[in-house]
């Protein structure tokens, strides 16, 4: 038996996890957008707001979003950076990467596009000024090198952010909770066809690190100056670390 992780509350092989995540964005893919404005009354795209006003991207930059799935920060990047700048679409699951793709290519944005794993980036050291993962890093095996691969390809002065479900207050765990165990599955089931998936999603909610525990971890692979944002009461936090 190789190496442990987890899949949600399931504990399984490490080399079984990247394809047991790959089924349910396979599956989700089509309805990946409705669903998230369902499940978050909307409240994602000022999540990726807030995020992408932190990014600050201007004309020239170079960004890298991985784990883009369908393409809301990458189309927000590619304008601010303009035609002199270069942002990169990456995802690991093919499906989002396609949706994506096509999303921006509606939109009239031409941007590089780039099926990845986000543990063994493609790309040269001290190249990105910013690289983004909206909910991503918690669908990642091995998220230290992950991280590590974001530290390495910013250039020095650039910054990593994540932005990700986090710990909610306190006061509202138990109404969070059964929300996301009942009522997440349910939606799943009656818009997707898939109560399981959404169902992964809120127990890999509670596997992922806390807003303390993620900042450590990315100051433990080298990242400076780490701060947290908390959004709508911790449901979600932006992460943001920088190179020196």
């Amino acid at each position: 038996m190789g190496q442990q992780t987890h899949f949600g509350y399931e504990t399984v092989d490490e080399k079984e996890k990247a394809g047991k995540v790959a089924e349910v964005f396979h599956s989700v893919a089509s309805k990946y957008d409705i669903m998230n404005d369902l499940m978050s009354g909307g409240l994602h795209r000022i999540w990726k707001a807030f995020t992408i006003g932190r990014a600050a991207v201007r004309p020239g930059f170079k960004v890298l979003d991985i784990a883009g799935g369908t393409g809301d920060l990458s189309k927000a990047f590619a304008r601010a950076a303009g035609p002199t700048g270069e942002v990169w679409l990456t995802d690991i699951n093919e499906s989002m990467l396609r949706v994506g793709r096509d999303r921006l290519l509606d939109a009239g944005i031409v941007t590089p596009t780039l099926l990845c794993d986000a543990e063994k980036l493609p790309f040269p050291s001290n190249y990105f000024d910013v690289v983004t993962v909206a909910f991503g890093l918690r669908n990642m095996t091995h998220k230290d090198a992950a991280l590590a691969e974001m530290r390495r390809v910013i250039k020095p002065g650039g910054k990593v952010m994540v932005l990700e479900f986090s710990k909610v207050w306190q006061p509202l765990e138990k109404a969070y909770d059964a929300y996301s165990f009942k009522v997440l599955p349910w939606l799943g089931s009656r818009i997707a066809g898939d109560a399981e998936s959404y169902r992964y999603l809120a127990e890999s909610i509670r596997m992922h690190p806390d807003q303390e525990a993620l900042k450590t971890m990315m100051e433990e692979v080298g990242l400076e100056r780490v701060e947290y944002h908390n959004l709508t009461a911790g449901v979600v936090a932006l992460h943001i670390g920088r190179k020196f």
